[in-house]
C-alpha cells in the first residue's frame, strides 16, 4: 500500500534523476528503469507516476521551465530600467540553476523532442513566447520598431551558446555567456543611438 504523501516527493525525485540521466548521457537514450534507480525506486513506480519515458522527459523540463521562469521573474522585480529588465533575462538565462551541464544537457534534448513530440513543441513554443515577449518589452524604448528583431536575435543567441556548451565538454561559464549575449545586446543599443 503506497504510503501517504509520498507522491509528490517521489516525482520529484524521478524528475531530478531525470535531469541527472540525460546529463550524463548526454541524450534521451535512457531508459525509465535508469531514471528510477537513480531516484531510488522501482521502474513500475515511476511507470505508475508518469506513464513513461516522455511524460517523465516532460515533468523534468516543466520542472526546469518553471524553475527558469521564477528566476526571470525575480530579476525581473528588482529591474528598474529598460536596459536592466533585459539584462536580467539574460542573467536569468545563465544563472547557477539553469547553465549546469545537466540542466544544458536536457534542454538540447527538449529541443529534439520538440520535433517529434505535439507536447514538448507546445512547451517550447510557451516557453519561447515569454522570452521574446519579455525582451521585447525591455527592448521597445531602447530600439523603438526594431525590438521584435533584437528580440529574436538576442533569444537565438541565447539558445545558441546553450548549444555551444551541450557540443563542448568544459563545465558551462556562466560569466562569458551572459558577457557574449550582453555585448550583442550592447551592439543593438548603440546602433539606436546613432
Amino acid at each position: 500500500m503506497p504510503k501517504l504523501g509520498m507522491e509528490p516527493i517521489r516525482r520529484a525525485a524521478l524528475v531530478k534523476a531525470t535531469i541527472a540521466e540525460i546529463g550524463e548521457s548526454g541524450t534521451l537514450d535512457v531508459t525509465v528503469s535508469q531514471i528510477a534507480k537513480r531516484a531510488g525506486m522501482s521502474s513500475a513506480l515511476a511507470h505508475h507516476y508518469f506513464g513513461g519515458k516522455e511524460q517523465i522527459f516532460l515533468a523534468a523540463m516543466r520542472h526546469t521551465l518553471a524553475l527558469y521562469a521564477a528566476e526571470v521573474r525575480g530579476a525581473l522585480g528588482m529591474a528598474t530600467t529598460p536596459a536592466e529588465r533585459v539584462e536580467a533575462i539574460v542573467r536569468a538565462s545563465f544563472s547557477q540553476t539553469n547553465f549546469r551541464r545537466d540542466v544544458v544537457a536536457a534542454w538540447l534534448n527538449f529541443y529534439v523532442l520538440a520535433q517529434v513530440s505535439d507536447e514538448a513543441q507546445r512547451l517550447l513554443r510557451a516557453y519561447q513566447a515569454r522570452v521574446r515577449s519579455n525582451l521585447r518589452h525591455g527592448l521597445r524604448p531602447l530600439v523603438g520598431d526594431r525590438a521584435g528583431e533584437v528580440a529574436d536575435r538576442i533569444a537565438a543567441l541565447i539558445d545558441g551558446v546553450y548549444l555551444k556548451h551541450t557540443l563542448g565538454h568544459d563545465q558551462p561559464d556562466r560569466d562569458h555567456a551572459v558577457e557574449q549575449v550582453l555585448r550583442c545586446f550592447e551592439l543593438e543599443a548603440a546602433r539606436e543611438e546613432r
